[in-house]
């Protein structure tokens, strides 16, 4: 009991509390989760792996049970670092598709000036029939 208020002190979560971290929530909630349907794709099913993985990381990082390569890697993701290099990464992806369709462009433009030549030809006299000499 308090001497000045005469109350009780509150309780204080400490490590090894069985309470510690939850916050109001009881274990139960922690473990249900809806049936995933099956992945009609690799990809889906790879995402839903990934998914699977981020979730028990993140209650590993709630119960304090995480593994220091799992801290690790979340506390990388979060530095300016990390976006910077997401930032660079997003840019070449940007410039590769940029070239892509330039290269596309350029064979499009070619294939015109060989049609327009063509023509030219034509309208003059001097296409589409063989030489004879």
């Amino acid at each position: 009991m308090c001497r000045i208020t005469g109350l009780p002190y509150p309780k204080i979560n400490r490590i090894g509390d069985d309470n510690y971290m939850k916050r109001g929530r009881d274990e139960s909630t922690y473990n249900v989760r809806p049936k995933m349907r099956p992945a009609s794709t690799p990809e889906a099913r790879e995402d839903q792996l990934i998914s699977l993985a981020v979730d028990l990381a993140e209650q590993q990082l709630r119960d304090g049970t995480a593994s220091s390569q799992v801290i690790t890697h979340y506390l990388k993701l979060g530095s300016t670092r990390e976006r910077k290099e997401q930032e660079l990464l997003d840019g070449q992806i940007k410039l590769n598709i940029a070239k892509a369709e330039s290269l596309d462009s350029s064979k499009r433009v070619e294939e015109l000036y060989a049609n327009a030549l063509k023509a030219f030809q034509s309208y003059g006299g001097h296409g589409g029939e063989p030489n004879e000499n």
